[in-house]
């Protein structure tokens, strides 16, 4: 964006707020399509610009200031100048990181700070200081007015608090605005500004999409509401990445149809419906960089079915940041239920199946590699409907970057714990309360490690397993146990692999890694075993 436009935008963003008398900005006024259609039947307003906190907000003693201000500096109080200038860090940021030196940087930021001068000649115009006046006054009635009616809002709304905004409280107006709005969620921005919306790293499609806020109809459906992540979207995720991936420096492997074993993902049907199924690691360690690994080199897009409390608003209050699941939905991730992987199928998605749930991700000491599934083959006879191929995986790789200290056990001995494990699992849903075995032990719960010096992650996609042409047989339930059985032979014996194979690895360890980089380049890859 040039000095310019940046300039351009940001006047076009006050003459919005300038015409909203309740001092909410509609996000359609921002010209971004996207949010457009991602805002249907969606009540989604950016309260921070005073309209609910105008009696908190350094605007209202703006007219008293005004008084003493005469014509044309009325637009250079501090007030006006934040709310023009927006966030100056974040904005130098922009151009920085735009792939240009700091010389071209810093003479673009000269640029939007001249253009910002300009800006205010023809502010001055646009508003002068009676009109202002005027607009403070409805917005002070207008706030009244607003929050006088709050308690009748019931439509879905987010509140975006910024973290440097220097007019408003936003966080402390957010977190009001949740406790009295019966569908509110809250995203915080802790380096944004009061201008969060005209900032050029934020987005609000992938906002509303992360909140699971986006909706075709009147009714959410998280199959057929799913829009795929943009090429922007892919790279801030693994831009998020960055430092699991550089102290990992993961290993992915897959098998072909013939049976070899290949460096890659070469082994992966480029078509669905598939089932992709296996090891759930340590705190769901591995699930991101491999869905994410995976869509950016091949454009597959595993479709995870995740534990509901992923996606449920109560529990994302209890969480030291609500937007920390948001990565999940973004990248195409349903809760998990029977309705929604038949749905998934049917569209001849790419399905990733954890059948040991949290069970498995939140394991005991002792019980890294080990596969918590049910009895039952649960998944068979769907993937067998939709002539499905299913594809075990194994992943090796917690037990190098860390130890568990205090396990489910552990936390139960503690004083007090009882009453957190009760706030965590209030209002969850019980996942296999009918399943006999361990894998009906799926509480929510944390777990204390001691971090390693970084070893490396290991993935490996076994030989894909084709149901094509077996409907008939399948549908017997002997035969659907006989595969299902096959299926978590074939995902222990790819976690049995891995761990044997890593042994030969010379690059193990993050030490050797580095002093490899350090000699061949920063960006070179890095070798491993032969498969």
């Amino acid at each position: 964006m040039t000095a310019r436009n940046h300039s351009r935008n940001r006047v076009v963003g006050l003459a919005a707020l300038a015409s909203d008398e309740d001092g909410a900005v509609d996000l359609r006024s921002t010209r971004r399509p996207r949010a457009k259609a991602a805002a249907a039947e969606t009540v989604l307003r950016e309260r921070r610009r005073g309209g609910t906190s105008y009696h908190k907000s350094q605007l209202q003693f703006l007219p008293v200031l005004l008084d003493f201000v005469p014509e044309p500096f009325h637009l250079s109080t501090p007030q006006f100048l934040n709310l023009l200038a927006g966030n100056i860090k974040k904005m130098s940021s922009t151009c920085i990181g735009c792939d240009v030196s700091l010389d071209e940087g810093g003479q673009a930021l000269s640029e939007i700070t001249t253009s910002l001068r300009l800006s205010l000649q023809l502010l001055v115009d646009i508003l002068p200081k009676e009109t202002i006046v005027w607009k403070l006054e409805m917005l002070r009635i207008g706030s009244s007015f607003v929050n006088s009616r709050l308690h009748a809002v019931k439509a879905q709304t987010l509140a975006l608090a910024s973290g440097y905004d220097e007019l408003l409280p936003s966080c402390e107006e957010a977190q009001r605005l949740q406790g009295m709005l019966k569908n509110c969620r809250i995203r915080y921005f802790r380096d944004n500004g009061h201008t969060i919306l005209m900032e050029g790293e934020f987005d609000i499609a992938t906002t509303i999409k992360g909140a699971g806020y986006y909706r075709r109809s009147r009714q959410s459906d998280f199959v057929s509401d799913y829009l795929p992540p943009t090429p922007d979207e892919i790279e801030k995720v693994i831009d998020s990445l960055r430092i699991l991936n550089f102290a990992t420096d993961p290993v992915i492997l897959s098998t072909l149809p013939d049976g070899n074993i290949v460096r890659g993902l070469a082994g992966l049907p480029r078509e669905g419906p598939a089932v992709i199924v296996g090891y759930h690691m340590l705190m769901t360690l591995e699930s991101l960089p491999m869905v994410a690994g995976v869509l950016r080199s091949t454009g597959i897009n595993f479709r995870g079915l995740g534990h509901p409390l992923l996606f449920d608003e109560n529990t994302e209050q209890l969480m030291p940041d609500s937007s920390l699941f948001d990565v999940y939905r973004i990248l195409g991730a349903v809760p998990v239920t029977s309705l929604n992987f038949y749905k998934l199928l049917s569209e001849k998605h790419f399905v990733l199946l954890y059948p040991g749930g949290a069970r498995e991700a939140l394991h005991r000491k002792g019980e890294e590699y080990k596969l918590f599934w049910p009895e039952q083959p649960e998944f068979v006879r769907m993937a067998s409907r939709f002539r499905a191929t299913i594809i075990p995986f194994g992943v090796v790789g917690e037990d190098d970057i860390c130890e568990i200290l205090l396990d489910y056990d552990d936390l139960w001995n503690l004083p007090f714990y009882d009453i957190i494990d009760k706030e965590l699992n209030r209002d969850s849903v019980k996942l296999r309360e009918d399943s006999p075995g361990e894998v009906n032990h799926q509480a929510i719960h944390p777990i204390v490690v001691s971090p390693k010096v970084p070893g490396r992650f290991y993935f490996i996609f076994g030989k894909p397993i084709e149901t094509r042409g077996r409907e008939k047989e399948l549908r017997e339930k002997e035969s659907a146990q006989h595969l299902y059985l096959h299926v978590k032979s074939e995902a222990e014996s790819c976690i049995k692999y891995l761990k044997e194979k890593r042994e030969e690895d010379p690059y193990r360890s993050i030490l050797s890694r580095l002093l490899y980089q350090a000699v061949n380049g920063w960006t070179a890859e890095i070798p491993t075993f032969e498969p």
